[in-house]
């Protein structure tokens, strides 16, 4: 894939960086902590990648400040720290003497070493009884649920979710931090891949019937997901 560093083209300090492939065939603008990188088809000029961004630089200033105002690795797993979970807001106790982390009403005890992994162990167990049964809600009401085999915790790099055409379903344990229509949504998309292995307008009506307004849910997805 080309890549066209564009020391020009600076918002907040940070530079943006343009991404173009032949096999690409729209354009999408990704801010992460530090970094904007455009991704486009090589045959979109850079003047209207630069007009686009233009168009969206209040967008990315807010994200670009959004994750500096984060705190640093590490210290969102602190004693003492809030840690969503399947819209409660758990409070997190580091614990030397925790083998496993165990939850106890509203807190969540941790050992001392390892709490990042400790907590991401916990909440992979927790989250996986909810998600079969929201996974379950919503193939039953597309009618779909006897398509439904297995529902799966994912740490997938790339996506949220997914649907194999054998009707294994996996939701990434990290939603379990967005609120709870986020989340929703992609227990229904992926519910709906049980009728149509693809995103046509078909596809669409399916997730539409059950969910008007899904759009909302998308867009949260993709303008706050790196936050979670």
């Amino acid at each position: 894939m080309p890549v066209q560093p564009s020391p020009q083209w600076i918002i907040s300090g940070v530079p943006v960086t343009v991404r173009q492939s032949t096999r690409r065939r729209t354009v999408a603008l990704q801010v992460r902590p530090g970094a904007v990188t455009i991704y486009a088809p090589v045959r979109v000029p850079l003047a209207q990648l630069r007009q686009m961004l233009d168009e969206r630089q209040a967008w990315v200033e807010l994200h670009l400040a959004q994750y500096a105002a984060r705190p640093a690795a590490g210290q969102q797993y602190m004693d003492g720290a809030a840690l969503p979970f399947l819209g409660e807001r758990l409070t997190l106790r580091v614990d030397d003497g925790r083998k496993k982390p165990v939850r106890v009403g509203a807190d969540l005890f941790v050992p001392a070493g390892g709490l990042e992994q400790a907590v991401e162990a916990w909440t992979r167990t927790a989250c996986l009884t909810p998600y079969t049964a929201l996974v379950m809600q919503y193939a039953e009401l597309l009618g779909a649920a006897n398509r439904l085999r297995t529902v799966r915790v994912s740490g997938a790099a790339t996506r949220w979710g997914s649907c194999s055409s054998g009707g294994d379903i996996r939701l990434h344990w990290r939603l379990s931090r967005a609120p709870l229509d986020a989340l929703h949504y992609v227990a229904l998309h992926e519910a709906a891949h049980l009728l149509e292995m693809n995103h046509s307008p078909r596809y669409w009506a399916h997730v539409s019937r059950v969910m008007p307004g899904w759009q909302a849910q998308r867009n949260w997805l993709r303008e706050h997901g790196q936050t979670l």
